[in-house]
């Protein structure tokens, strides 16, 4: 019998978390803020007791997200390979201590957000409900626009680090949520494809399961043609922002097209999926390199 170490437990409740998904949805929250203390003019030391609050109470809440996913999908988790090893489907972590460390954690998050204002509460609720029980809990397993509902999840998360500083029913950090929205779904896309013979095993109802690989393709030029318009609403950081994101979604619609040719699919969609990664963190990194 292996035994269990602090490094083993560590390690494990990293991939409980899902690691790079959970740096990936906290980013936005510190990109928000940055941006938002540069749009409204105001010091980011001002704010910065809250801001810390809200970092760790939205940290909190989507790291206990993300455990109730892994709870929820465990058996499905051991049909796939990329799911397989997580501590939730390898026993390593008992389905009950999964469940109570996500509650818990979400219980947590949300308390420290009681701290902040009411802004920043609503779009940490409006995140972990969607990504929870509509997401997780309903669609996933049953609709091929589950994806769209996921990615109400992951859009909100700059709209907490705005709320900070000031209110985010305003055009700014509207465009950013809807660019972290659409991002999302040939992200997504991407993964599905790569990971298609997963999906299927496990029964998730992916759009290249239900639809195939063809119609997905079609979607991910769909969306990636939406993100074209959207940089130009964000005048207030310059046309070299403009010009820089609006270079990486044409060389992200430039690949897409490439996929329609495509020898060999799954060599495609890890491409895809390498540059939409590399795309949201130049997002994300521009705009907090801009605001200071």
């Amino acid at each position: 019998m292996q035994t269990k170490t602090p490094n083993n437990f560590f390690k494990n409740l990293v991939s409980l978390i899902k690691g790079k998904v959970f740096v990936i949805n906290v980013l936005p929250v510190l990109t928000g803020y940055f941006l938002s203390s540069h749009i409204n003019h105001v010091p980011l030391a001002e704010h910065i007791a809250s801001f810390f609050i809200t970092l760790i109470g939205s940290s909190f809440v989507i790291a206990g997200a993300l455990m109730l996913n892994n709870w929820y999908e465990a058996d499905l988790d051991k049909l796939m390979e990329r799911t397989k090893s997580r501590p939730s489907a390898n026993g390593e972590f008992s389905r009950k201590f999964v469940l109570t460390l996500g509650v818990t954690t979400s219980i947590i998050g949300f308390l420290l957000l009681l701290f902040t204002n009411a802004e920043v509460f609503l779009f940490s609720f409006i995140g972990w409900f969607f990504y929870v029980i509509f997401y997780t809990f309903w669609s996933k397993q049953k609709y091929s626009w589950n994806t769209i509902i996921g990615a109400v999840s992951g859009c909100v998360t700059p709209l907490i680090g705005w709320s900070v500083v000031s209110s985010s029913f305003q055009l700014i950090p509207m465009m950013v949520a809807l660019i972290v929205f659409i991002w999302q779904m040939p992200h997504t896309y991407a993964i599905a494809i790569r990971r298609l013979d997963d999906y299927k095993r496990a029964g998730f109802a992916m759009l290249p399961v239900v639809s195939g690989i063809k119609k997905t393709k079609i979607h991910i030029l769909f969306y990636l043609i939406c993100l074209i318009p959207l940089p130009f609403f964000m005048k207030s950081l310059g046309w070299f922002f403009i010009g820089f994101i609006t270079l990486l979604n044409i060389g992200w619609i430039g690949l897409s097209l490439s996929g329609f040719s495509a020898q060999n699919e799954e060599h495609w969609a890890n491409r895809m999926f390498k540059y939409s990664v590399i795309h949201m963190m130049l997002f994300l990194t521009s705009i907090v390199v801009l605001s200071i």
